[in-house]
C-alpha cells in the first residue's frame, strides 16, 4: 500500500511548475551580474522570480531580497546589537535571537490557551511594557497552525514606540492563506520556498521600502547591496514558479477544500478518542494543520508507529542531540509537560485525498485503542 505524506508543514513536495523552472534554469550559462547577453538572461530569470514572489506576498518586487531560507532572512532583518521580543511560540530562527540577548522567555509576549497573542507581556499590557528594537510576530504557527492578527498587534506597538521594527514570520501562512505584506503590519517578512512547493535552501526577506538593511554577507553587492554572493538562480527560479502556482491555488479556493478534509479528520478522531486534546481548535488556524495530544502517549512513539504503518507525520516535541523534549510551543500555551510531550502534528497538502484522511484516521484510532487498553 502506498505511503501517505502528511507532513507538509515540515516541507511540501516540489511542485511540477517549480521542477520545470529549475530544469530550464540549469541550461542558463551566464552569471546574473555579467553584462553580456548570457548574463542578462540569467538576471532576467532572477527578476522574473522576484516579481512572482512579490505577487504572492503582496509587495513591490524591489522589496524582495533572496536568501538561503527563512533562518537567514531573520538574521538579516535583525540589526547588530538589537534586542528582540517575541512570544514563546515563535520558531527557533527567531527565538535564538531572543535568547542570544539573555531574555527570560517568561517575560515575553503572552498567548492564551489557544496560542493567540493576548496583547500582554508577563501579564502586563503593552502600555506597561518597555519594548525592544525588534518585535517578532508569527503569522501562523508551524505546530498548531494558529493564526495571529499581526496588524492589530503591530499597531498597538507602534502607538507606544513608533521606532520599533516588526518582523513577521510568514513561512507557514504564505501560500496557504490570503497573506498580504501591506495588511500584516510588518517592516520585515521572512518566507521560505520549500513550505509552498519550491526547492529547499532558498527563501526571502521582504523589506518595507525605505528601511535600511545592513548586509550580513558582504561582497559583490548582489541583491541590491543587501545580500552578496552569486544568486542561486536554479533555486530562485523554482521559488518563483512555486509562488505563482501557490497564488493561483489560494485565489481558486483550493485550501478551503483541504480545510474540509481537516474537519473530517478531527471529527472522526474526536468521536472515538475521548481523551485526545485538539490544540488551538477554538482559534483561527491554517486550513491544513491539526495538532492533537493524547495524554501519556508520547508523540515520538506515535510518529514511529504511524511511520511503520505508512504515514509520515511529525511530533509536537522537538528532538535535539537525540533527546526528546516537550514542545516549547505547547508549554508557552500553558500545557503541562505530559501533554506537551504527547502532541503530534498532521499537516495536509493539496494532493491529500479523502481516502488518505480516512486511512490515517482508521489506523491511528486502532493504535489509540491499543494504547488505552495498555493503560487500563
Amino acid at each position: 500500500m502506498k505511503r501517505v505524506y502528511l507532513d507538509h508543514n515540515a516541507t511540501a513536495p516540489l511542485r511540477p511548475e517549480a521542477r520545470q523552472a529549475m530544469l530550464a534554469a540549469m541550461d542558463l550559462i551566464g552569471n546574473p551580474s555579467s553584462v553580456h547577453a548570457e548574463g542578462r538572461a540569467a538576471k532576467g530569470l532572477v527578476e522574473q522570480a522576484r516579481q512572482q514572489v512579490a505577487g504572492l506576498v503582496g509587495c513591490a518586487p524591489g522589496e524582495v531580497i533572496f536568501t538561503s531560507g527563512a533562518t537567514e532572512a531573520a538574521a538579516l532583518a535583525i540589526p547588530d546589537g538589537a534586542t528582540v521580543s517575541s512570544a514563546g511560540i515563535e520558531h527557533d530562527a527567531v527565538l535564538s535571537w531572543v535568547q542570544k540577548e539573555g531574555v527570560d522567555l517568561s517575560q515575553l509576549l503572552d498567548v492564551d490557551g489557544n496560542g493567540v497573542l493576548t496583547g500582554q507581556a508577563n501579564g502586563q499590557s503593552f502600555e506597561d511594557g518597555i519594548w525592544d528594537d525588534v518585535v517578532a510576530l508569527q503569522a501562523a504557527n508551524s505546530e498548531t497552525g494558529v493564526l495571529q492578527d499581526t496588524l492589530k498587534h503591530a499597531q498597538a506597538l507602534w502607538a507606544l514606540k513608533r521606532s520599533v521594527l516588526i518582523l513577521v514570520d510568514a513561512v507557514q501562512a504564505l501560500g496557504k492563506t490570503d497573506f498580504s505584506f501591506a495588511r500584516s503590519g510588518a517592516d520585515f517578512v521572512m518566507v521560505s520556498a520549500h513550505k509552498l512547493g519550491g526547492p529547499k535552501g532558498v527563501g526571502a526577506l521582504i523589506v518595507k521600502h525605505g528601511i535600511d538593511v545592513k548586509p550580513r554577507i558582504p561582497g559583490g553587492g548582489q541583491e541590491m547591496g543587501r545580500r552578496s554572493g552569486t544568486e542561486n538562480i536554479i533555486g530562485i527560479a523554482g521559488f518563483g514558479a512555486a509562488a505563482a502556482a501557490a497564488a493561483h491555488d489560494v485565489a481558486s479556493g483550493r485550501w478551503e477544500e483541504i480545510k474540509e478534509l481537516r474537519k473530517i479528520l478531527e471529527n472522526t478522531l474526536a468521536a472515538s478518542a475521548k481523551t485526545t486534546i485538539f490544540v488551538g481548535k477554538d482559534a483561527d488556524r491554517l486550513p491544513n494543520t491539526s495538532c492533537f495530544a493524547t495524554p501519556g502517549w508520547k508523540g515520538e512513539s506515535q510518529v514511529i508507529q504511524m511511520d511503520l504503518a505508512g504515514f509520515a507525520i511529525s511530533a509536537g516535541s522537538a528532538c535535539s542531540s537525540g533527546k526528546v523534549r516537550a514542545s516549547k510551543v505547547l508549554q508557552a500555551m500553558g500545557y503541562d509537560d505530559e501533554i506537551a510531550s504527547s502532541a503530534i502534528r498532521v499537516s495536509l497538502g493539496l494532493e491529500t485525498t479523502a481516502e488518505d484522511v480516512q486511512r490515517f484516521a482508521e489506523t491511528w484510532l486502532a493504535k489509540e485503542q491499543k494504547f488505552r487498553a495498555r493503560m487500563a
